[in-house]
């Protein structure tokens, strides 16, 4: 009975004890890893990833994902750019941009929801429309900000603390109330278990799926705000691999690809285990090549492990 219980608990906390133990073995063997500059660069790095992951995770649960997160990224950076550029408002810009994420969510979530098309050629189109817009509208070029008071944003600190940490420790409260404290969470979870039988119970399943991608959208082009203003310009090339990083953070947190099953506490170790691994190969001077090798194996992992909890529970 003992040896039963420890198996249950070593399964369903094995992802926060595998956190666990590779932050001790880090501290101890990464020198200044444990540093708090480093910490803090730490959590800044994985703040964009942290952000969108936690709307992908709704995606997720409800059996769908969104690859066009790293187009809308560059593509909200671009334009927040250019319109703070000719209007000199940088309200005005952040507006529009975060308008286009919904456009491009609402989008997404509309054809795959009304029209039945599949999410990956769905978003995986809109990957590609999306980044010929930010490539087009810049030219190809970096686009500049001429109002400084912009980079406050990405670059200053709120109580010792980097703004977009502060965005994504706001991002994690917000949408983990929402995944376990209401109506839109469980219906994306009963989406995600049995479409069939969600809309036998009620649930207005093609409204919901909007909903999902509309916010993904949204939450993205924020994403793609705040990068833009660490960054000082809207890069039409950002990112590029982006989608897989958040997709890999959120599998290895123990979203489900099946659907059906998801936890916030689950995304947030899913993002800093990402996060760490990346921080120890760049303090290890590792090169960025084999960093995907790494990034690749770590995606791998995350989808073996959610395969062979779905195999148990059948």
């Amino acid at each position: 009975m003992n040896q039963q219980k420890l198996l249950k608990f070593a399964s369903e906390y094995s992802i926060i004890l595998i956190f666990l133990a590779l932050f001790v073995v880090l501290s101890f063997t990464v020198q200044y890893f444990f540093s708090w500059r480093n910490m803090m660069g730490l959590a800044l790095s994985v703040s964009q990833i942290g952000m969108v992951a936690c709307t992908m995770m709704f995606c997720l649960a409800s059996r769908d994902f969104d690859l066009s997160v790293g187009s809308t990224i560059a593509f909200a950076g671009v334009l927040c750019a250019m319109i703070i550029n000719r209007t000199g408002s940088i309200s005005l810009g952040i507006g529009v941009s975060l308008l286009a994420g919904a456009a491009i969510g609402l989008f997404n979530g509309a054809t795959i929801a009304k029209f039945r098309i599949n999410a990956l050629i769905t978003t995986l189109v809109t990957m590609g429309a999306v980044r010929g817009l930010a490539f087009i509208a810049s030219d190809g070029q970096a686009v500049g900000i001429s109002n400084e008071a912009f980079f406050n944003i990405g670059n200053n600190d709120l109580f010792g603390v980097p703004i977009p940490i502060w965005f994504c420790v706001a991002c994690f409260v917000l949408f983990g109330v929402m995944l376990n404290k209401t109506v839109y969470g469980r219906n994306t979870l009963a989406i995600g278990g049995n479409p069939d039988a969600a809309r036998l119970a009620g649930v207005n399943v093609d409204r919901t799926r909007i909903y999902i991608f509309l916010v993904q959208g949204v939450i993205a082009a924020l994403a793609g705000v705040i990068l833009a203003s660490r960054i000082t310009s809207g890069q039409p090339n950002s990112g590029q691999g982006f989608e897989l990083d958040v997709i890999a953070a959120c599998v290895l947190g123990g979203v489900s690809l099946a659907g059906g099953r998801a936890s916030i506490s689950g995304v947030i170790v899913g993002v800093l285990i990402m996060g760490m691994v990346q921080n120890a190969m760049n303090l290890q001077n590792i090169d960025a090549f084999y960093q995907y090798l790494v990034r690749a194996g770590i995606l791998y992992f995350a989808v073996l492990i959610d395969q062979l909890k779905n195999r148990g529970q059948s």
